[in-house]
């Protein structure tokens, strides 16, 4: 009978998008609890060593961790196993470095770098989907954010499924982007992961889960269940943070082969 938590991972139960080869070792890097799930996040170790090469080795992105070189949403973070999820930034202040995750159309992570012009000062902030909004304590509203945020005397405005823009440095909302019919979003989980969009229509299904149809850029529509909407961009404008080189088009077998050789 297991007694307490689990401290360990095995690398064959590692998720399948942290993309650790098999024959690397017994032993995968077992994310720290915080503001995302185990198999929805990415350990720090992982980004350092293994898609930024800033190291060779575990102990040295822990020497790097506890120089207190990496910062997260602003925030240093000392812990080399610490879960970094969807949208989060990483600031390497050194090399003035920042990255934020996002979701490739294959739906792995992949590390966005923050240095486009169309884009001012997005290393500021954050976009936070609503999981939440409810009265607390002696009347208080607040809302919970996918990262795990409360945020309390939101906006009037806000509700479940839109996403808010957060500063930072302060930590307080600064903007709303409307979960509506035009609205820009990308898919953050099932078959669809990655995939980016316009809002077409909203399917309700009362007692079940309601129902999104959404349209690329490429004039292809899909559908998704409410939950995996995760809205970047306000109606009638552009993305609010700057988009993998993908552009959230997903492409079938013959049109990879197609772009891999040129036809």
């Amino acid at each position: 009978m297991a007694r307490g938590p689990k401290k360990h991972l095995k690398r064959l139960n590692a998720p399948k998008h942290w993309m650790l080869d098999k024959m690397g070792g017994t032993w995968a890097p077992r994310p720290s609890t915080g503001p995302h799930k185990m198999r929805e996040c990415l350990p720090l170790v992982l980004i350092l060593r293994n898609r930024l090469k800033y190291a060779l080795t575990k102990k040295e992105v822990q020497q790097i961790c506890m120089m207190g070189l990496v910062k997260v949403d602003g925030r240093r973070r000392t812990d080399p196993n610490f879960p970094c999820g969807f949208n989060d930034v990483i600031s390497l202040d050194k090399t003035d470095e920042h990255f934020r995750m996002l979701f490739d159309t294959k739906g792995r992570y992949v590390l966005q770098r923050l240095n486009n012009s169309k884009v001012a000062n997005e290393s500021t902030f954050k976009l936070c989907r609503v999981n939440k909004l409810q009265l607390g304590a002696k009347g208080v509203p607040f809302i919970s954010t996918h990262d795990g945020r409360t945020i309390r005397y939101p906006d009037p405005l806000v509700r479940v499924n839109d996403s808010v823009r957060v500063e930072l440095d302060t930590g307080k909302m600064s903007d709303i982007i409307k979960f509506e019919t035009g609205a820009s979003c990308i898919i953050t989980k099932g078959k669809n992961n990655g995939r980016i969009g316009v809002i077409t229509s909203r399917d309700k299904h009362p007692g079940g889960f309601d129902i999104v149809n959404v349209k690329d850029s490429k004039g292809k529509v899909f559908a998704t269940r409410i939950g995996n909407i995760f809205v970047i961009g306000k109606k009638d404008e552009g993305h609010m943070i700057s988009i993998p080189k993908g552009r959230g088009i997903k492409e079938g077998i013959l049109e990879q082969r197609e772009r891999r050789f040129g036809y």
